[in-house]
């Protein structure tokens, strides 16, 4: 006669062991459970790395400017004459300015690059950037097509008055460290939309370890910052979309 306490015990031993009985409703196929779930976590890996590598890959086209500026050179007391301003924010408003009527005049012209760069065959230094410049740009007056890293959509209008010489923030605040750049970056453009990855954020999740404004130029950013400031009432929306 067979003992059924052996014959349970050599069944455990011989076979895969068994949950304890009760730990699992009797209704849960264990097998069926892990096999699912193995199948989400692989489905949930892939979408994130489609999602946030693979689509902004695919999404965002590199162009290189037109031809390379020199900001550090540009700000370098030692090296350029001619750039009035005693800090590096007072030396971008040398080219960087506003215009009469209070409106930010953004990119400068070719107008103001010949006030100091006004002769096509006397460069003012060595580099290749500036004689390709002269040739290509000065002696032909043609304007120099820059790929503009913080184009916002034509619905929204920004006013730097505003924010430079009311609220006192600093360019770098938003544009970040430009005036340290030897090299311009690469331009980022949306295939979608047009408009250059600097506005959505170079992270498409949206994940920041630490976040600073200059990261991204999005509606919710803007808002957060006049919450922070206590400006709550230009979140509303006909004071940036006209």
């Amino acid at each position: 006669m067979k003992n059924p306490a052996n014959s349970s015990k050599r069944s455990s031993q011989g076979g895969e062991a068994s949950p304890p009985a009760g730990f699992f409703p009797k209704w849960l196929n264990i097998n069926a459970a892990v096999q699912d779930m193995g199948f989400f976590l692989i489905g949930l890996i892939a979408a994130l790395i489609v999602g946030w590598v693979i689509f902004p890959a695919v999404l965002y086209s590199k162009q290189a400017q037109p031809m390379n500026f020199n900001h550090a050179l540009h700000l370098n007391p030692d090296k350029v004459d001619g750039i009035e301003g005693d800090t590096k924010e007072e030396k971008c408003f040398h080219c960087h300015t506003f215009r009469e009527d209070g409106t930010f005049a953004g990119i400068p012209k070719l107008e103001k690059c010949v006030e100091c760069h006004d002769d096509p065959e006397s460069p003012l230094g060595e580099t290749p950037e500036e004689k390709d410049f002269m040739t290509r740009y000065v002696a032909a007056e043609k304007q120099v097509p820059w790929l503009v890293y913080s184009k916002q959509p034509d619905c929204v209008y920004f006013s730097h008055i505003a924010h430079v010489n009311m609220a006192k923030i600093a360019c770098d605040t938003c544009h970040g460290e430009f005036a340290d750049n030897e090299n311009l970056p690469l331009y980022y453009e949306n295939r979608l939309t047009g408009y250059s990855r600097n506005i959505w954020g170079k992270h498409i999740s949206g994940f920041y370890w630490n976040k600073k404004p200059s990261d991204r130029m999005k509606m919710d950013d803007c808002a957060e910052c006049h919450t922070q400031m206590g400006q709550e009432q230009n979140n509303a929306c006909f004071v940036c979309h006209k």
